[in-house]
């Protein structure tokens, strides 16, 4: 799905998904040839734990460094609570 599409579903505004990628909390799941960004649903499940994390107090670096270190399970729809 692309980018606004994502973003809806995953309850983020497109702004924030864009600036998630520019910080590199996320990649997208493909790029076409016409260099749109297109999205999965295990993407998406990611977006929403980012959400959640920051939300609940995190900043943005320690998420992205928990990520970096392995520290959420993105497999299915569960992830570790932290």
């Amino acid at each position: 799905m692309a980018i606004g599409a994502a973003a809806k579903k995953a309850g983020i505004s497109r702004q924030s998904l864009q600036y998630y990628l520019m910080v590199g909390l996320l990649e997208p799941t493909e790029i076409t040839s016409a260099g749109r960004r297109l999205f999965d649903e295990k993407a998406v499940e990611r977006i929403r734990i980012i959400r959640q994390l920051n939300d609940s107090g995190y900043p943005l670096r320690a998420i992205r460094e928990l990520f970096m270190q392995g520290r959420t399970d993105l497999k299915g729809d569960s992830s570790e609570r932290l």
